[in-house]
């Protein structure tokens, strides 16, 4: 590289928002009643075709990261399609009575089911009164009189004769509320025991078979008389239907006549009116009065059963509805029978069914987030065998997962017909999709969010609509043009681009919220850029006391960072910490030694068992471009080894490759690093620097530790050329690069790299092959060369110390077998 290293240009080091470039002076000018969603078109292109194929396996799963609105997404996309879809039907329970156990449903237009159980009730009430005031009147006792009068006069007549036959044997007719007695006489009166034990033997005789002769009339004459009374009863009852029949009829030809073109509900009716008919004495009694402290009322009869249970009423929906079941568990989503307790005992009835969410949403569409939804027991493998079989089922959870049965209610099942929408994670989906057959049957749309947008004019204007409705729904203060550029770059710092956005919408709300409680602390009357600024600045000192603990112990020089000087084989490289809520940066210093051997580089990580993968498969492809790189004519006779001193948890990722690269260079050219500078970055196998993952936090992390221990102005960081436009670095950074005092360097290449670190040209090799002599390649090259030499050198040695030896043992073998045969002899 010739002259002064490129720094990254002022302008580039964050991306702006200029305020004047929004077009509006606060959210106040924007208009919120319009429906404009953040980009993800080509997720809202999958929800529109999700939610219009028709068919009960087109269902739809919306895969995203969190925190990216995909409820809100999908909800709003939802209710603009179900406006236009035509409102659902009303659905009731009524009792069945031909099953009583079997609750039967009936499906109603919007708003007849309410209609239905208030014409019902008053339908019920009116035939009470007309019941108990009919059967109550002087015609009706009048010509229940004539037929009792009827039986009496049989009744009478058939006793008056069997009391002559009596009489005329000598014997007297007994009639009591016991029954009838025929007992012997004399002179008119019955005898006694101690008479009739006088008589004379053949008399007792005569007098007990004459008793046995009448008994045996006397039988017959009570059993005619019962044939009698049932006949009276038969006739009263007769009576009773006919005359509650023409009442009832009466009453429920209007019902007949207003629900003439619904066949179910005209059945149903029908039986309803057979039912009342049946137990017209329930209609008869009337309450009881109370009397006396003790008294004991009786049990009423009950007329639930004629009641309607309005499991869904859509009168007041207006196109399909949109449920968002938040609680995914099984009673939750079908619905559930309730019990009561009486008398000790839990008894229910059809009116105490309750819908469940896809009760509510049927005919419509119902948002579930996948994961509660499997968390649930029982609640995935029932909603997919109601997809299946299009029918909503209410059981007890105890039977669905056949933990234990009991007697119950069993309500015919209600036909479904439904968009199911399941909300979660791209992972969720991928497993579902792998290990259960099911669903990759019954949800074959897939509508992929993203979590980032590109920063156009249009899409800056969306996000402003976004703002602005989150402050209205939220009840906040309007936010000035200033507050709004600095949300806007805040959405890039979240993303970690200049170009692009984040939609992590719910965090974005959560900073307006906390700056419209900074603005009002304030006494402002708007919220601005400074109280966005405190916003931010406030949650990252909530979150960062681990991030304030490795600084001490930095400035402590606790952990051994060195921000001055130059040291061969040493380098400050930068990592990541991910706490989940709050990410930081910063430096780690790695070593490293150069030995000849034939190991080449040992990373100690690995060997410690304190790496993964990814880092691993860096130091080989390190070790691949040294190979590449050096070694064209020649072995590889090198064992370095590298390591992140001082750290002592596991190590992941490549992003460091470029400064353990460096490390062993500087061992290998025994040219020192400067330390005032880091370094981050890939390394490819042509030595080509790759970008990586938060550069941002990388330089103000190690910006950080060179202001607390002062800024000198050699101080700075190294960086791929291909993340310049990830940089988002904070005000404080940008105008410590704008006075000297902090350089971002931007490389593509290792040469570039090692350039800056030593301040030692890297070289190129000429047309023979050779670098250029005092070149950092050039004494990398004779390093290697001299290593080479010394390893091919040792194994010649170790070559001639085993040839030498193996001669030394034939000899002995020799003299030994010599003197073995002179023995012999």
């Amino acid at each position: 590289m010739d002259g002064k290293p490129k720094e990254v240009a002022l302008e580039r080091l964050r991306g702006l928002c200029d305020p004047d470039s929004l077009g509006v002076q606060s959210t106040r000018e924007i208009n919120k009643r319009k429906q404009l969603l953040v980009a993800q078109d080509k997720a809202v292109k999958g929800i529109k075709f999700g939610l219009k194929m028709p068919g009960n396996d087109y269902n739809l799963y919306v895969a995203g990261p969190d925190r990216t609105g995909q409820t809100f997404i999908a909800k709003t996309y939802i209710e603009k399609i179900a406006k236009e879809d035509p409102p659902p039907s009303d659905w009731c329970y009524v009792y069945n009575f031909h099953e009583q156990d079997t609750p039967k449903f009936l499906k109603l237009k919007r708003g007849m089911g309410i209609r239905l159980k208030k014409d019902l009730s008053e339908f019920i009430e009116e035939v009470k009164t007309e019941i108990q005031d009919v059967f109550e009147s002087e015609d009706y006792s009048k010509e229940k009189e004539a037929i009792s009068k009827i039986f009496d006069t049989k009744r009478n007549e058939l006793i008056s004769l069997l009391e002559k036959k009596v009489n005329k044997e000598g014997f007297i007719l007994n009639i009591s509320q016991v029954g009838m007695m025929i007992m012997p006489s004399k002179d008119g009166k019955p005898m006694d025991d101690e008479t009739i034990g006088a008589l004379p033997k053949e008399e007792r005789k005569r007098l007990q078979k004459v008793s046995q002769e009448l008994q045996k009339q006397m039988k017959e004459t009570m059993r005619t008389i019962r044939n009698l009374d049932r006949g009276l009863k038969e006739k009263i009852k007769g009576l009773d239907n006919k005359i509650a029949l023409y009442r009832v009829g009466l009453l429920i030809e209007e019902l007949e006549t207003k629900y003439r073109d619904l066949p179910e509900v005209l059945d149903y009716l029908k039986g309803m009116k057979g039912d009342i008919i049946l137990n017209i004495d329930n209609f008869k009694q009337k309450h009881p009065i109370h009397q006396g402290p003790f008294f004991m009322p009786q049990i009423e009869p009950s007329f639930n059963r004629y009641e309607v249970n309005v499991l869904i009423d859509n009168s007041k929906c207006k196109g399909a509805p949109v449920i968002v079941e938040t609680n995914p568990t099984y009673l939750n989503l079908f619905g559930r029978i309730e019990k009561q307790s009486q008398f000790g005992a839990l008894f229910t009835d059809f009116t105490m069914i309750r819908p469940g969410a896809l009760h509510r949403a049927n005919g419509g569409y119902l948002v579930i987030k996948a994961m509660d939804l499997l968390r649930s027991l029982g609640s995935w493998n029932a909603l997919k065998r109601a997809i299946k079989n299009k029918e909503i089922r209410i059981e007890d959870l105890a039977e669905e997962i056949g933990f234990i049965s009991t007697k119950t209610l069993k309500p015919i099942p209600i036909p479904l017909n439904i968009k199911v929408v399941l909300i979660g994670d791209p992972h969720i989906y991928h497993l579902l999709y792998s290990f259960d057959s099911d669903f990759k049957k019954m949800f074959k749309v897939k509508a992929q969010l993203d979590d980032s947008i590109k920063k156009t004019k249009r899409q800056i204007k969306n996000y402003l609509f976004y703002i602005a409705k989150a402050c209205e729904e939220e009840h906040l203060l309007d936010i000035d043009k200033k507050g709004l550029a600095r949300i806007v770059e805040y959405a890039s710092e979240l993303v970690g681009n200049q170009r692009k956005m984040s939609l992590k919408l719910p965090e974005i709300k959560d900073l307006v919220v906390e700056a419209n409680f900074w603005a009002k602390q304030r006494g402002r009357k708007s919220i601005e850029s400074t109280d966005i600024e405190r916003a931010i600045d406030e949650k990252r000192q909530r979150s960062n006391l681990m991030e304030t603990k490795i600084q001490d112990m930095i400035e402590e020089q606790t952990l051994n960072i060195q921000t001055k000087g130059q040291v061969i084989g040493q380098v400050n490289g930068l990592t990541i910490y991910d706490l989940g809520d709050y990410v930081f940066a910063k430096p780690i210093r790695i070593t490293s030694t150069a030995t000849p051997g034939k190991e080449g580089i040992v990373d100690i990580e690995r060997e410690a068992k304190m790496s993964g993968n990814i880092h691993t498969k860096g130091i080989l492809i390190m070790e691949s471009y040294l190979k590449n790189k050096y070694a064209l004519d020649k072995p590889l006779a090198l064992s370095a080894s590298v390591t992140f001193e001082q750290s002592y948890g596991m190590v992941d990722g490549d992003s460091a490759s470029a400064a353990e690269l460096f490390a062993i260079l500087s061992c290998l050219s025994k040219k020192p690093i400067r330390q005032g500078i880091a370094v981050t970055g890939s390394v490819s196998q042509l030595g080509e620097c790759q970008p990586i993952g938060g550069i941002t936090r990388k330089i103000e992390g190690f910006f950080d530790v060179c202001k607390a221990r002062g800024l000198t102005g050699d101080q700075g960081v190294i960086i791929p050329k291909r993340n310049i436009n990830d940089l988002m670095l904070r005000q404080e950074v940008v105008a410590a690069v704008e006075k000297g005092k902090f350089h971002i360097y931007a490389i593509e290449n290792m040469d570039e790299g090692i350039e800056i670190l030593t301040g030692v040209k890297a070289g190129k090799r000429d047309r023979k092959g050779n670098y250029p002599k005092n070149t950092l390649n050039y004494l990398v090259t004779e390093r290697l060369r001299i290593m080479s030499e010394s390893i091919k050198e040792s194994e010649q040695k170790t070559k001639r110390r085993v040839k030498k030896g193996k001669r030394s043992a034939n000899r002995h073998h020799q003299d030994k077998k010599g003197q073995s045969s002179s023995k012999l002899l």
